[in-house]
């Protein structure tokens, strides 16, 4: 019988695989880390490109096992830039001396488990097998860039980047002309630093968002030691949030106001932090169609008080409700098109006809081009898994389990496939995805610790226990926000089954979840 290598290999070296490394090594397990790329920082290390940075607060995403980590790391800015992320998720792997475990340029092609050793054998793409009692997949939801359908993509002769595998080193845009295709989180953070650059930018628009300012701001000495001082309440807050934020309730309704009144309050919201629009604005705007209809018509007089030509207004003014898709926070994302070297184009009026070795061809003609930068989002949630291979009981794949659709518990782990984890996974976060995650890591890690304690080496989740959190996802769908296309349902790959990826029952469910299953001793997991 085949023996393990190590008693758990982790898959990504992401903000969870980092996490799930350290607890497995301060658990007394051995450990083997697998990384495809060259360093650590998973999504923070492929995604380079320009204005790139967190819409979290930098100190409510980073880590809290340790406060001597917390008072030591000092964020420069309340949402960090890509590089400082990449810097302090560095800091973190040699502070606590885990590099060593971890191995880089291995891209995970197969895993397989075996029933009668009870082990997990995986392999690279670099020739490398190991053999493990766990296996703890942390790709994460944005791991696998997507491209639209567009025909010709490979004819273009200038210069193509996706902004979820942007090169190491600087892209020169000066005096050229750029395409950038999408105006999700990642094209409308890059947009506007392109077109200080480049001789022209065209922005291809598909689908127009809410997008509030981000508000971003150099951390002071005074918060900086007020962060400092306040590490165990912040921890404590973040552990309990149901989003995962430090955010403030406003503890309001929108028509508990007069309309002067609720016009002040909006624009205390627009001047306020990241997500703090959605969190800390009237209780019921997510709720309440009406009261979401006002808050859009405020931002709507935003839109249209910064951008200048109204008919580009007009094509920048959404047809939904905020918070239907994943609201963007933005520097300079609608004055960017007052400058006379932008042009927007909606692809909705406009749509896509090919690629040409010139440029991109829409339905109103041909635009040349020297870069096109597409920022089109990931095959969410899945597609990392999907492509690594794993066999469970009987050599079921995970492909066929899946084939309608992610089944999960907790959206951590799955029937038929023993000893696989996956913190990070689709049905798991809908806020905060670190805080998120942070739990499901603590409850990966709890859970194999319980079944050392018990002598066992196997465990699986019942399937009634998974239908049970199927049936949780399924009954909570109906008070999501968001419309039914896009990547958090997999409309944006071709073939991909049409399922909400995220958890709608949120953080209050997940926790709960958690809670009854460690007090009910873990009942059925073990074996």
């Amino acid at each position: 019988m085949e023996q393990a290598d190590v008693d758990i290999v982790i898959v990504g070296a992401g903000i969870l695989g980092i996490n799930q490394l350290y607890r497995a090594r301060r658990d007394g397990y051995s450990v083997q880390l697998l990384e495809q790329g060259d360093g650590v920082g998973g999504t923070w290390y492929w995604n380079r490109y320009p204005g790139c940075r967190f819409d979290s607060e930098s100190y409510t995403y980073g880590y809290l096992f340790s406060e001597e980590l917390w008072h030591e790391w000092e964020w420069s800015e309340e949402f960090a830039a890509q590089p400082e992320t990449e810097r302090y998720i560095n800091h973190v792997v040699d502070r606590f001396d885990l590099r060593r475990l971890i191995r880089f340029g291995s891209k995970v092609i197969a895993a397989e488990w075996d029933e009668a050793s009870r082990t997990w054998t995986t392999r690279t793409a670099d020739g490398h097998v190991v053999r493990s009692t766990y296996l703890v997949s942390t790709t994460g939801v944005l791991s696998v860039p997507q491209y639209p359908d567009v025909p010709g993509r490979a004819t273009f002769a200038g210069e193509q980047y996706h902004t979820g595998r942007w090169p190491a080193t600087a892209v020169d845009f000066a005096g050229k002309r750029v395409a950038v295709v999408g105006t999700g989180s990642s094209g409308v953070q890059v947009a506007p630093v392109i077109a200080e650059q480049a001789a022209s930018l065209t922005l291809y628009q598909r689908t127009p968002t809410w997008c509030t300012p981000l508000n971003n701001h150099p951390i002071s000495a005074e918060q900086q030691a007020e962060l400092k001082a306040n590490f165990e309440k912040i921890r404590n807050t973040l552990a309990v949030s149901v989003a995962g934020f430090l955010h403030e309730p406003s503890g309001r309704k929108t028509f508990d106001d007069a309309k002067d009144q609720r016009w002040e309050f909006y624009e205390r919201i627009w001047n306020s932090p990241g997500f703090a629009k959605m969190n800390s604005n009237y209780e019921d705007m997510m709720l309440d169609p009406k009261a979401n209809k006002e808050f859009c018509d405020f931002i709507e007089e935003k839109i249209r008080g910064i951008v200048a030509d109204q008919a580009v207004a007009d094509l920048l003014i959404p047809d939904l409700g905020y918070g239907s898709l994943r609201p963007p926070f933005v520097t300079d994302y609608y004055e960017m098109f007052n400058r006379p070297n932008v042009e927007l184009v909606s692809t909705r009026r406009h749509p896509f006809v090919r690629l040409t070795e010139a440029g991109i061809e829409t339905a109103d003609g041909l635009r040349e081009f020297d870069i096109i930068v597409w920022a089109t989002g990931f095959d969410f949630a899945t597609g990392a898994m999907l492509g690594m291979g794993i066999r469970g009981v009987d050599g079921l794949t995970l492909n066929e389990y899946w084939a309608d659709g992610p089944r999960t518990f907790l959206g951590l782990m799955c029937h038929r496939f023993p000893n696989f984890f996956f913190p990070g996974g689709p049905h798991g976060a809908a806020g905060n995805n670190p805080r998120y995650g942070g739990d499901q890591v603590d409850f990966v890690a709890d859970l194999i610790c319980r079944a050392r304690e018990r002598g066992q080496d196997r465990i699986e989740v019942p399937l009634e226990t998974e239908e049970r959190w199927a049936a949780t996802m399924t009954k909570a769908l109906p008070f999501s926000t968001f419309v039914e296309h896009g990547q958090y349902y997999g409309t944006n790959v071709e073939g991909k089954p049409r399922r909400f990826l995220l958890n709608p029952a949120g953080r209050p469910a997940l926790l709960r979840v958690m809670e009854k299953t460690v007090e009910s001793g873990y009942a059925g997991f073990l074996g």
